[in-house]
């Protein structure tokens, strides 16, 4: 099977169709595996034992939902293999998250010119962790900027990547690991341990599509009319001051080139968490600099697609 091709296939099914209620998608039963094991295994209590259950959390999974898959398209190949073309084909574009990212960055774009405050905020809440109730404009933009670098990483580079390498069963063992983060790896009194195992993993899976992320945002800086210069001068400086290994990258090289000031204090449940400052004081954040972001993620998406499908077209 072409990994290339059928991963650049499966960004425009994706595109185009996004995450339809049917057939089941894989990430919602990634979800209910999770649920189910944090419910009958972690027991913050018993800080040793619960790390490693949570470590068997994370094997687990990778087992299920990259062996599962493996073997079944391995079958199908051998039995009626336009059929695995077309399941692996579905199964990829369902751990890239390219219209369901750029749908959410233009719904707080949309509230914020035409539905108010209290709109954005509830937009913005979808799609970030943060307490979103009493941020301002500029905090609703913040957080829009910020979720929209970092997830061009978790959404599209990092499942491209590992589709390209290991087909379907390397994209969906990436989306599992990104979801235990997304659901348990948090320092928080009942997941600190028992979430240390996802935690470290997606940081591991993420170190090179990260860097790949922060590269390919500078090629296309100036496609989306950004200051290329200012981005990567800040990539520099900034990028290593944020907690992650990984995030740091995308949101510094998007705060210098939209010559804003990004990271600050973040609240969580209530408790404040503070963020090192990314990039220099410059434009007041409004809601242009989402859609100069939009336009961002837009042109990277685009310009992977079309390198990925060069490639897996090539004689």
């Amino acid at each position: 099977m072409n990994l290339m091709l059928a991963t650049a296939l499966a960004l425009v099914v994706d595109r185009l169709v996004g995450d339809p209620l049917f057939p089941p998608h894989p990430v919602v039963v990634m979800g209910r595996y999770i649920t189910w094991w944090d419910r009958q295994f972690n027991h913050p209590d018993r800080p040793g034992p619960n790390r490693w259950s949570g470590i068997a959390l994370v094997a687990t999974g990778a087992v299920l939902f990259g062996g599962i898959p493996l073997v079944g398209l391995f079958w199908l190949a051998r039995t009626a293999p336009v059929l695995a073309w077309a399941a692996a084909v579905w199964l990829i574009s369902t751990t890239i998250a390219w219209k369901s990212l750029v749908d959410a960055g233009r719904l707080v774009e949309d509230a914020l010119a035409h539905r108010g405050l209290a709109a954005a905020r509830d937009a913005v809440g979808r799609i970030v962790g943060r307490d979103t109730g009493q941020l301002d404009e500029a905090g609703v933009v913040r957080a829009t900027v910020e979720t929209l670098a970092e997830n061009l990483v978790d959404a599209v580079v990092a499942p491209v990547l590992y589709a390209c390498l290991a087909g379907a069963p390397g994209a969906l063992v990436y989306r599992w690991v990104n979801t235990l983060d997304a659901m348990v790896g948090h320092m928080t009194p009942r997941h600190r341990t028992f979430g240390w195992a996802s935690a470290r993993s997606d940081d591991v899976l993420n170190f090179i599509p990260a860097r790949l992320a922060a590269a390919l945002m500078l090629l296309v800086l100036p496609l989306a009319r950004l200051d290329r210069s200012a981005g990567a001068r800040t990539l520099v400086r900034d990028g290593r001051r944020h907690p992650s290994p990984n995030s740091g990258l995308p949101e510094a090289v998007m705060a210098g080139a939209l010559h804003v000031q990004l990271g600050g204090t973040n609240t969580y449940g209530g408790v404040p968490s503070p963020r090192p400052l990314l990039g220099d004081p410059g434009d007041p954040l409004t809601r242009r600099h989402i859609a100069r972001t939009l336009a961002v993620v837009n042109w990277c998406t685009a310009s992977l697609l079309g390198l990925v499908a060069a490639v897996g077209l090539r004689p």
